[in-house]
């Protein structure tokens, strides 16, 4: 894995709150495998799994154990980056989620600190008689409640081919009640729901990420796609939902009410950030709504995102923006009686976004990243500026602009003497591995722009990255096919 810079595998820190029980079937040591381990373990057991890539494709099975890599007793944020679930290689084409939980497992079933990628989901049909449909890339949870916390889940997809329609490319949830907390769910893509679909399921979604997904070409929900009829509540609290492209781009309410959602960034997103179809009902309150939207405490302004893990600038207006109770402040800094513990910024009033709330967790960068800015059309002192391309999605080329700064810097012999700079322009997946190098060489000062042509890579979220004169400047690209 490329050590330079793990751009947007962001992972977590802090422990989890389960603690390893008695019983612990550790992967490989004791078994070669993750659903060898699983077969091992009974209820209550812990399955732990070493760092390194499984290709293979797990099933809990109906156990009602924790499935977790060495973050649940190392407590080292690394770890998720690290250990990789990667279900490329079915067995059989048709079953090709990387992880089910589909045997009426409850929240003691814990799934935590993984990087799960690589899934084309499961061919399904659906439980309420709407047809055949291909869902859950990355997980696929039915007539479950399982916990899925700590974990990244990123370059799942799910395809037409034999069924009326593909969706929930990172996770699919139906006829349960799951907690999905502290999760990644980036570039992955699906025909609805590219990031997550909640069919008839009580969800508690707490603390997450949800950053370019792509898709929803029949159904709309680039981030998330909801359909529940009757009574039943979803809970949707801290989240940051932003850069996904879709009709129906942020969160798309297909059917069903009482979805509550609170305290939640939703900004960037291609298409409605928010939206109801038809006889759908949608709470929002205290929340950052890119154009707006009806509700108490409601706020429009750009989040003003800090960097790649879209931690908040002191001057955001999500800073001390969301609700006012008591019980979704953020934890108080010990050193004061005042200020809130970073990363949560202001007093200890709820921040807006993925960083407030009693369950935030950091999101630290890896690996160098601490220098590395997000940049969306603002250049940094100097004149060294980056451009987000154009067009963004694309298909398969778009446009890079740049600006290089002329150094002071004078060195005897080099190339400096004749006014040039060292510049080098990269793209990268979201597992940090450099795809492609545009440009490796020396440039003059002044404005600069390249053709990327990514026709030979998969649809799914990239960044690239600008260095020269000891500075760096990174952003996203779309390849959407």
């Amino acid at each position: 894995m490329n050590k330079h810079i793990l751009l947007s595998l962001a992972v977590l820190s802090g422990v989890a709150s389960s603690s390893l029980c008695a019983h612990a079937v550790r992967v490989p040591a004791n078994q070669p495998t993750i659903q060898l381990g699983i077969t091992a373990a009974a209820d209550g057991d812990t399955v732990l799994v070493e760092p390194g890539v499984y290709k293979e494709n797990i099933n809990f099975r109906g156990k009602l154990i924790v499935v977790t890599s060495r973050y649940e007793d190392l407590a080292d944020s690394a770890i998720i980056a690290t250990t990789i679930i990667d279900g490329s290689t079915p067995i059989h084409p048709d079953t090709g989620s990387v992880v089910v939980i589909a045997n009426h497992e409850d929240s003691t079933a814990v799934l935590q600190g993984f990087t799960i990628r690589g899934g084309t989901g499961t061919k399904w049909t659906d439980e309420h008689g709407s047809g055949v449909y291909r869902e859950g890339g990355g997980i696929l949870v039915a007539s479950s409640s399982p916990t899925i916390r700590d974990n990244v889940i990123v370059n799942n997809a799910v395809a037409l081919g034999g069924v009326t329609s593909a969706g929930g490319g990172g996770i699919r949830a139906g006829d349960g009640k799951p907690h999905i907390l502290h999760n990644i769910i980036s570039g992955n893509t699906g025909r609805y729901g590219a990031g997550v679909v909640l069919n008839f399921s009580d969800v508690v979604f707490r603390n997450n990420i949800v950053t370019g997904n792509a898709g929803g070409q029949d159904y709309g929900g680039g981030a998330v796609w909801i359909n529940h009829p009757g009574a039943s509540t979803k809970i949707f609290e801290n989240n940051t939902i932003t850069a996904n492209s879709a009709a129906g781009g942020g969160i798309y309410v297909w059917f069903g009410s009482a979805t509550i959602v609170r305290n939640t960034i939703v900004w960037g997103n291609t298409g409605p950030q928010m939206a109801v179809r038809t006889g759908a009902a949608l709470t929002v309150t205290y929340c950052d709504v890119q154009g707006g939207y009806a509700g108490t405490g409601n706020i429009n302004s750009d989040p003003s995102f800090k960097d790649l893990f879209f931690h908040l600038n002191d001057s955001s207006h999500c800073v001390d923006g969301g609700d006012t109770a008591i019980a979704v402040h953020d934890p108080l800094n010990p050193a004061d009686t005042v200020t809130a513990l970073w990363p949560s910024l202001g007093t200890t009033r709820s921040d807006i976004g993925v960083y407030g709330g009693p369950g935030r967790l950091n999101f630290p960068p890896l690996s160098g990243a601490t220098s590395v800015g997000y940049v969306q059309g603002g250049a940094r002192p100097g004149g060294f500026y980056l451009e987000q391309n154009y067009p963004n999605p694309f298909n398969p080329s778009t446009n890079i602009g740049y600006t290089i700064a002329s150094s002071k810097e004078q060195v005897a012999g080099s190339m400096k003497q004749v006014g040039m700079e060292r510049v080098r322009l990269a793209v990268y997946d979201l597992l940090g591995q450099e795809v492609a190098v545009l440009v490796d060489g020396y440039q003059t000062p002044g404005e600069h722009r390249v053709v990327f042509d990514a026709r030979n890579l998969a649809s799914g979220v990239y960044l690239y990255r600008l260095t020269s004169g000891g500075q760096s400047l990174s952003s996203k690209l779309v390849l959407l096919r």
